[in-house]
């Protein structure tokens, strides 16, 4: 599994403050989409999310979100490590993500940007 960065994953109440925030700071533009009832922006190395505290209390339990070059080869490295996947692969708005506890209890989101077929 070739791993090629991680997003910071924060939960904001007013993600058009925070936007505007995080776009200052990194430089970069916020690439918007709704998920499942949160909107979301991806902002440089940040994952701003804003919705449902229902929504948010379940998204606040993943540590952060690792991007790989490909999900199916994460899936295939993680459970031959002893990950559990508790959901994915599936397609998003930007490629393909699966959700993997390790070993320990972390929880991570595991996202490529290959298209779903």
């Amino acid at each position: 599994m070739e791993i090629l960065g991680t997003t910071l994953r924060i939960c904001v109440d007013d993600l058009d403050s925070a936007i505007v925030f995080y776009e200052r700071v990194t430089g970069s533009q916020a690439l918007r989409f709704d998920r499942g009832g949160v909107s979301v922006a991806a902002v440089g190395a940040f994952l701003l999310m804003s919705g449902p505290e229902a929504e948010l209390d379940v998204l606040r339990k993943v540590a952060a979100t690792v991007a790989v070059k490909d999900v199916d080869d994460a899936h295939t490295t993680l459970t031959e490590a002893g990950a559990r996947i508790i959901a994915g692969p599936v397609a998003t708005p930007v490629g393909r993500n699966l959700i993997a506890v390790h070993p320990d209890g972390s929880v991570f989101e595991y996202v490529d940007r290959k298209p779903a077929y």
